[in-house]
């Protein structure tokens, strides 16, 4: 028998309320929920803590991050990806959708970016069955259109890898989340280190790039996404054309829309919004697009990502349950809105018979502080 972990004293974020009560685990799921302010003998005193789902991130970069600690530097990918499960694990992350680039630029014109997705995802499927990892770790394919390796790279997947996500995505200057064009060339050379004279060719040859094999490339994605099996997510829609031709793909998921318009046509048509908690939790985009916390407002935010900040997940989370003064919602918005919209059924809510993925928190000052974190009933932080 594996051993039962009894919490009490907790305030325990159910799907609609918030209880005072008691949760238990064993074998990896929860075995019982009750009401009241008894402490079993032997159970872990929560003290008044807060006690949810583990969280459920869609869209990350954080493994890049990992991958990538410098411009030009490339870390041992294993331990990359064990750095990045243990730093999600610590933020009360429990599930993650890893978020890969495919469609690469490789000819020598600026700024080139080779192929990576199918030899990190081999080495991120190889991890997780050897039990390295202590979160569940699931693929996200970010399908970059303008790009020149697109097609052949999205046939080095097939439905065996499982993919849970295909987003695709347009980089192209000029729309989406680079409207404009000044601050992409701030982001370019900032953060890639291209010098500012041959930006404006490296811009031509990007619309160039688009004009020629946009078109093929969305297909490919889309296709490719069917033939897996996989959720389908847009990647900051401006416009409600952008909208629309999402959902004539079949797309469900919209991340980081950069308008009011595009939010207000994603909840038209029935395509959950996902937005970036670091947006929230600074107060605003960093790319000048819209704030989160108006979406939030306006009932245009369903889902919230950490994008570049794992530890901004469960803060984000936390102001929009204050925001919204319902802690259930609030932490729906990382919990079962993200596990509904790519089927993961057995997560999300605190409920007899789902997995004890369970997530730990107090509050100072209103800043949550993460206290232990359970992943399938072992404590993983």
């Amino acid at each position: 028998m594996t051993q039962e972990i009894t919490l009490a004293n907790a305030q325990l974020i159910l799907a609609d309320e918030v209880i005072t009560g008691s949760l238990k685990m064993q074998g990896g799921i929860i075995t019982d929920i009750a009401q009241g302010t008894s402490i079993p003998t032997g159970a872990i005193d929560c003290g008044g803590d807060f006690v949810c789902p583990g969280m459920i991130e869609l869209h990350t970069d954080n493994l890049e991050r990992h991958i990538s600690p410098r411009p030009k530097v490339d870390w041992p990918h294993r331990a990359a990806i064990v750095a990045h499960d243990r730093e999600l694990a610590g933020t009360g992350i429990t599930t993650v959708f890893d978020a890969i680039r495919v469609g690469s630029i490789t000819s020598d014109h600026g700024k080139r970016y080779g192929k990576y997705a199918r030899q990190v995802a081999d080495e991120i499927l190889q991890m997780r069955n050897a039990g390295a990892l202590k979160i569940s770790h699931h693929i996200h394919l970010r399908a970059e259109i303008c790009s020149e390796t697109l097609v052949d790279e999205l046939a080095e997947f097939d439905e065996s890898d499982r993919i849970g996500i295909v987003s695709l995505m347009d980089h192209t200057p000029g729309q989406r989340q680079f409207s404009d064009i000044q601050k992409y060339e701030d982001y370019v050379c900032g953060k890639h280190g291209m010098d500012r004279a041959a930006f404006p060719a490296y811009v031509d040859f990007l619309y160039n790039l688009q004009a020629r094999l946009g078109t093929l490339h969305e297909t490919a994605a889309v296709a490719a996404a069917h033939r897996y099996g996989a959720t389908m997510a847009s990647h900051d829609d401006t416009t409600a054309s952008q909208v629309a031709a999402s959902h004539a793909h079949g797309i469900t998921l919209a991340e980081f829309p950069t308008t009011v318009e595009a939010a207000n046509a994603c909840h038209a048509s029935g395509i959950a919004t996902i937005m970036g908690a670091p947006n929230l939790v600074r107060g605003g985009s960093h790319s000048g697009n819209v704030a989160a916390h108006e979406l939030a407002m306006l009932d245009r935010l369903d889902i919230l990502s950490s994008d570049y900040v794992p530890a901004a997940l469960l803060l984000g989370a936390v102001q929009l349950s204050q925001a919204w003064g319902n802690w259930s919602r609030g932490m729906a918005t990382v919990t079962s809105q993200p596990s509904k919209h790519v089927h993961l059924t057995d997560r999300g809510v605190l409920s007899i018979g789902q997995r004890a993925d369970v997530l730990r928190f107090g509050l100072v000052n209103d800043l949550p502080l993460v206290r232990s974190v359970w992943a399938a009933g072992s404590q993983v932080s």
